[in-house]
């Protein structure tokens, strides 16, 4: 695929706005509260990879609050999708590349939950646990995307960065900008690198006969805010230095105020690449998901 060819978000309406879609090799942040369709919008993007390249996205849940989305709920209602969960097994170099080797398109990386996961809601020890269970769960984290990539698929969803005073102090962030420079946006064959290490020498031909390239990739970043008006997520400076100031696309969900009603409205504040509709854009949740009016 052309790292010039848009991919479809899979939302009626949002691809028109966007001049196409969403640019490959890139990042697109998705900010909205709790509740307000994120990740219907993310189960959506990842699906509709099944008709253009011919295999969905995968969704990386990073999530720690003890009402995790349901993320396999949606994507069997909304598009009639079985997310399968990526086996939990130490990294083994035999039969990697098999095609009968069991892979999935989910991944809920932490085992906690119930607690955020920032530095200043926990205390020393319980900071330095979250930190040693990120460090634990590196080679599982690449080994995902890895396998996933080098069998065709070319969207990711990551969702489950929470609101935190500081991105410094999110174990949630600290583990997204590992995965974004290290994986994401990493040549193939440095990716086997880290994954295979000292057994990469013996499977270098394998390796190379799967490289796929990771300007091909559109990346979602779906991100909780504290701000639940869209005229307040407006109204935040896209600052230099933080996920909004890296994005190619940055897109805000929240609600509309029209008369004595609420309603739910998207807004495009960044597009690089194409003009975009500066309109704020009303939208309804249905069964089978996000439809722009």
């Amino acid at each position: 695929m052309p790292e010039s060819e848009r991919l479809s978000s899979g939302v009626p309406g949002l691809d028109e706005r966007l001049g196409g879609g969403l640019v490959p090799g890139t990042l697109t942040v998705l900010l909205g509260a709790t509740g307000i369709g994120k990740t219907q919008l993310g189960i959506q993007f990842a699906a509709a990879g099944r008709m253009r390249e011919g295999t969905p996205g995968v969704i990386f849940d990073m999530t720690a609050r003890l009402d995790s989305q349901n993320h396999a709920d949606y994507a069997n209602r909304i598009a009639d999708w079985s997310l399968t969960e990526y086996p939990r097994r130490p990294f083994s170099p035999a039969g990697y590349f098999d095609e009968s080797r069991a892979a999935g398109t989910y991944l809920h990386i932490f085992d906690q939950r119930g607690r955020r996961v920032t530095a200043r809601d926990l205390d020393f020890d319980a900071w330095h646990d979250w930190q040693a269970e990120l460090a634990a769960k590196l080679n599982l984290t690449i080994d995902f995307f890895y396998g996933n990539f080098v069998r065709g698929v070319r969207r990711v969803v990551i969702d489950g960065i929470e609101p935190a005073d500081r991105q410094s102090e999110s174990v949630q962030h600290e583990l997204f900008e590992y995965v974004f420079h290290q994986v994401l946006r990493k040549e193939a064959t440095w990716v086997a690198r880290d994954l295979f290490r000292e057994s990469y020498r013996a499977h270098a031909a394998q390796i190379e006969r799967h490289a796929y390239e990771c300007g091909n990739i559109a990346s979602l970043l779906l991100v909780t805010s504290h701000e639940t008006m869209l005229d307040e997520l407006i109204a935040r400076p896209l600052s230099n230095g933080d996920l909004l100031a890296a994005a190619n696309t940055v897109i805000y969900m929240g609600k509309v105020r029209e008369g004595g009603r609420l309603l739910r409205g998207l807004y495009i504040a960044k597009h690089r690449g194409s003009a975009c509709s500066d309109e704020i854009a009303h939208y309804t949740i249905g069964e089978r998901g996000l439809t722009l009016e």
